[in-house]
């Protein structure tokens, strides 16, 4: 019996069928001190998010775009200089998979 190919997945399609529940009064991801993200050399959050929730603004300065977050957790782990301050949402807030 051969072996059937998986059709290929797109993140973009998947994050597509997300519901974002946005808690404008308190953000449950950022940064600790963003001053220590101009020493960082490789700035790996610039890749290891699935979804671009961390960007460089004009200035060369690591902003974090929270809103977007899908709860992953990869950016407490990955962070050479353990700069990511990630908590849980409030209740009632962050993403919601079961759309999609």
């Amino acid at each position: 019996m051969a072996a059937r190919a998986l059709p290929e997945v797109n993140i973009d399609d998947k994050v597509f069928t997300l519901k974002y529940y946005v808690d404008e009064q308190k953000s449950h991801l950022s940064l600790r001190d963003p001053g220590l993200c101009l020493k960082c050399a490789q700035k790996p959050c610039l890749s290891f998010c699935p979804v671009g929730v961390y960007r460089l603004d004009a200035q060369g300065q690591v902003v974090v775009g929270y809103q977007a977050c899908v709860e992953c957790g990869s950016c407490r782990v990955a962070c050479p200089l353990h700069n990511i301050k990630w908590d849980y949402p409030r209740g009632g807030y962050g993403v919601a998979y079961k759309f999609g």
